[in-house]
C-alpha cells in the first residue's frame, strides 16, 4: 500500500499528476482542488495517497490534505461511487462543505459534481449521514461542551430517535434563536419544532 509520495512534480494534467520519486514516475488521479494547489511543475511536493487494487487495474489517487483523503475513503464506501466520482465530488465541495451538505441532507449540493445524479446524491447523503460525526455547524465548529444545555438537548433528541446530525442541526438552530443562556427545556422544545419542519 502506498500511503504518500514525496518527490518532484513532473506533470500536471486535467485529472491527474505525475510525481517523480527517485527516477520513478507515479501517476495519481486527483481532485481539481488538489491539482490547483499542488504547486509548480518541477517543485518538490508531498502527496497523500490512496491505492485501489482491482482485477484489471491498480490506481493511485492523490490528496493535498488528510481531510480530503478521509472523505474519499467514506465516499468510495458508498455503492455506486468509484474513485473518479469521489474526486468529482471533492472537486466541487471541500471537506467542510461536504460535511454540511451531508449533515443537512442537501442532495442538490452533492449533485453539483459531474457524474452524480439525484439518486446517487440521495444515496450518498443517506448512507454517510451517521458517519460524519453528527455536528456540522460550519467551518471549525465544535460539538457543544459536555454538560451544557445544548449537549443535553442533543442527547435528549437522540434518545427520542433522531439521528445525531438531525439532533445537532435542530439544537444549533434553536440555540441560535434563543441565545446562549437558553434553558434545556426551551432548547428541547424549540429543537423538536425545528426538527419536525
Amino acid at each position: 500500500m502506498i500511503a504518500r509520495l514525496s518527490g518532484n512534480l513532473a506533470e500536471v494534467a486535467a485529472d491527474h499528476l505525475v510525481i517523480d520519486v527517485n527516477g520513478v514516475g507515479y501517476l495519481a488521479y486527483a481532485s481539481a482542488r488538489t491539482l490547483s494547489a499542488i504547486g509548480p511543475v518541477g517543485g518538490n511536493v508531498l502527496l497523500l495517497t490512496e491505492m485501489q487494487v482491482r482485477e484489471d487495474a491498480i490506481t493511485l489517487f492523490g490528496f493535498g490534505s488528510s481531510g480530503e483523503r478521509d472523505w474519499f475513503r467514506l465516499l468510495t464506501g458508498v455503492q455506486g461511487v468509484g474513485g473518479r466520482v469521489a474526486l468529482a465530488i471533492l472537486s466541487v465541495l471541500d471537506p467542510n462543505e461536504l460535511t454540511r451538505a451531508i449533515a443537512s441532507g442537501d442532495k442538490a449540493m452533492i449533485a453539483r459534481a459531474n457524474g452524480v445524479g439525484p439518486k446517487l446524491a440521495q444515496r450518498i447523503a443517506m448512507e454517510l449521514r451517521d458517519k460524519v460525526g453528527g455536528v456540522a455547524l460550519g467551518p471549525g465548529a465544535t460539538p457543544p461542551p459536555a454538560g451544557s444545555a445544548s449537549a443535553d438537548a442533543v442527547s435528549a433528541l437522540a434518545n427520542l430517535g433522531f439521528r445525531p446530525a438531525e439532533a445537532s442541526a435542530a439544537v444549533a438552530a434553536a440555540s441560535d434563536e434563543l441565545g446562549p443562556d437558553a434553558s434545556l427545556d426551551a432548547l428541547v422544545r424549540l429543537a423538536l419544532r425545528k426538527a419536525a419542519r
